[in-house]
């Protein structure tokens, strides 16, 4: 791996346990700040002492792939691809309920738990290490994950000196002849799924109306499909006036080609292979009779 002077250095920093015996397994998102993770763990331990696993939710922006190929080509360590077979979408129609912030089923099932499922085939607790791609404003979510999965010795890189912002990794990214992914330039906070997100606000959901209108009117017709079976369900809600209601993402698209005013505060946030929020009592969920 031929990194530039000032990025070595920045490796250089990192200093998780020692011991090259150990087996050390980077999650590896297809974002930037997973590929400075795993480019501190290589350079620590050595390409061929390292694994870099993908959940691929195939739903994924088709340039998130050629990032991925060109990220393992330079860190020397090929890629190794897990997937439950269906997209976000499919899960939701096979489990006979709806995604949301409060319940993420595709994060859950194509994410956390086939990850888990992995770990657990072919790691040890004692002897692996579990890297994921969080930087220092994510912190809180490496304490939520090692309490999730204790047990196990769970690092974040990009959590220790020298700390770097997003602008700062995409920008050495391209320093070693890499692009960030498109999604980055195209104003989106993370690189999953494509730009759609169940735990997306109002705000990131204008967002991809504005910049990705088919990509946005696939989702809003497979929302609708799933409405047609389950009833008054929606990935996002109307908060307004303190009461929570219904907003399915053909209201939004409704309410922002009248030049209504929408949430444009609200991003929500991606963090599907880390955060597991506290889900519904089943009971509460509309599901298919």
């Amino acid at each position: 791996m031929n990194a530039p002077n000032n990025t070595q250095d920045a490796m250089a920093a990192f200093s998780p346990a020692t011991g090259s015996a150990l087996s050390h397994v980077v999650s590896f998102s297809g974002g930037a700040c997973s590929f400075w993770a795993a480019a501190r763990v290589v350079e620590r331990y050595g390409a061929e002492n390292v694994t870099l696993l993908f959940a691929d939710t195939k739903m994924e922006d088709e340039d998130l792939y050629r990032f991925n190929r060109e990220a393992t080509q330079y860190l020397g360590v090929p890629l190794t691809v897990i997937s439950d077979g269906r997209t976000p979408w499919q899960v939701f129609s096979d489990e006979g309920m709806m995604g949301n912030s409060r319940v993420d089923l595709c994060s859950r099932i194509l994410k956390r738990e086939l990850l888990d499922q992995w770990h657990r085939a072919n790691c040890l607790e004692m002897t692996s290490t579990l890297y994921v791609g969080i930087d220092w404003t994510e912190e809180h979510r490496l304490h939520r994950l090692r309490a999730r999965k204790s047990g196990w010795r769970i690092e974040a890189p990009m959590c220790e000196a020298p700390l770097w912002d997003k602008c700062r990794m995409t920008d050495e990214l391209r320093k070693i002849g890499i692009e960030p992914p498109r999604l980055y330039k195209l104003g989106f906070p993370h690189n999953n799924c494509g730009g759609f997100c169940i735990k997306a606000g109002q705000a990131h959901f204008a967002h991809l109306l504005k910049v990705m209108p088919e990509r946005y009117a696939q989702h809003e017709a497979n929302e609708e499909a799933m409405r047609a079976r389950l009833g008054d369900v929606s990935v996002m809600k109307d908060r307004r006036g303190g009461t929570t209601a219904t907003l399915t993402m053909k209201m939004l698209r409704d309410r922002i080609e009248r030049g209504e005013s929408f949430d444009r505060s609200e991003w929500g946030g991606c963090g599907c292979a880390i955060d597991a929020p506290q889900e519904q009592n089943p009971a509460e969920v509309a599901s298919l009779p």
